[in-house]
């Protein structure tokens, strides 16, 4: 969920709520990071969270950038080649989850154990952010499109049971989902395609993550152009190789969805949950009652654009 910058090409996408990602300086990073630490709940094999490198840094490894920004991210710093951030209480669940999804042919970022102070270290992963580029073309959505797939594939039997942080729940979860599968939280290196950000992972359902993931890579924001939002819609949905009843499911799902990430902001603002609270009056909440408004005034395109 992105930030209000603007960087480069992505002056043309509008403001999104971004609680996870990495700035420096104030930017977004170019650069991006998330891994994991196994074992955990899901038999993982590897070190375990109160592991600690045995390797001698170097000097270059001792010196600490700190990368700033980000809605919800607490203090976390670049150190050489990893990125070290505060181990969280759902941090065992979702390195575990990482460590199943990397052992079923997914690429996604992995850990190297918890340095002196207890933080999480995590693999520095090179790349750009979808974002940069965004709104993406139609090829490139449809490979996006099979890697949601693989990731919900691979993600089929991994047990729900876990500490997770869902701040979307779905209705009736049966599947361990990313829960923010967007532009601010995919990077782009060549050919190689990684979701980074893990943060938000828990139960939920193919249908549910889907919706969130199309309304970003599609590129459904006001002000976008309906036709062209239409084309990446089903270049999305054909490269996840959806069948009729997702089909038919996904646009007034897209509405729900939107709406519950406007419904998030605005309850936190009420209950002075932060930061969320804050972000509904300074531009967020705008934007998502604007993107559900933009998504429910266009479906019959989306339907259109879904139909095989």
């Amino acid at each position: 969920m992105a930030g209000l910058q603007n960087i480069g090409r992505a002056s043309r996408e509008p403001a999104v709520f971004e609680p996870y990602s990495l700035f420096h300086n104030g930017e977004p990073m170019t650069m991006a990071a998330y891994g994991g630490i196994p074992p955990g709940p899901h038999g993982e094999e590897g070190m375990g969270a109160g592991h600690q490198s045995e390797e001698e840094p170097s000097k270059e490894e001792l010196r600490e950038e700190e990368l700033n920004g980000g809605n919800a991210s607490a203090r976390v710093v670049r150190v050489g080649s990893t990125v070290r951030k505060p181990w969280s209480p759902t941090s065992d669940s979702t390195v575990s989850y990482l460590r199943t999804l990397h052992r079923r042919g997914i690429d996604v970022p992995l850990g190297r154990g918890r340095d002196a102070r207890g933080r999480l270290v995590l693999d520095y992963v090179p790349g750009s952010l979808a974002m940069e580029g965004a709104p993406l073309g139609p090829d490139l959505v449809h490979r996006i499109g099979a890697l949601v797939r693989r990731i919900h594939d691979a993600s089929t039997g991994v047990p729900l049971e876990g500490r997770w942080d869902v701040l979307i729940p779905a209705e009736r979860p049966d599947l361990l989902c990313h829960n923010d599968l967007a532009t601010w939280n995919l990077v782009i290196d060549g050919d190689r395609l990684v979701f980074i950000d893990w943060d938000g992972a828990g139960p939920s359902t193919r249908l549910w993550d889907l919706a969130y993931a199309a309304v970003s890579f599609a590129h459904l924001f006001p002000g976008a152009d309906v036709h062209d939002s239409a084309r990446r819609l089903a270049a999305f949905v054909d490269g996840y190789a959806a069948g009729g009843e997702l089909r038919q499911a996904l646009p007034d799902t897209m509405v729900r969805r939107a709406a519950a990430m406007h419904d998030l902001l605005r309850r936190s603002h009420e209950s002075g949950r932060q930061p969320w609270g804050t972000m509904y009056v300074t531009g967020h909440g705008d934007h998502w009652a604007g993107t559900t408004r933009f998504i429910d005034e266009h479906t019959d395109d989306w339907c259109r654009a879904l139909t095989r």
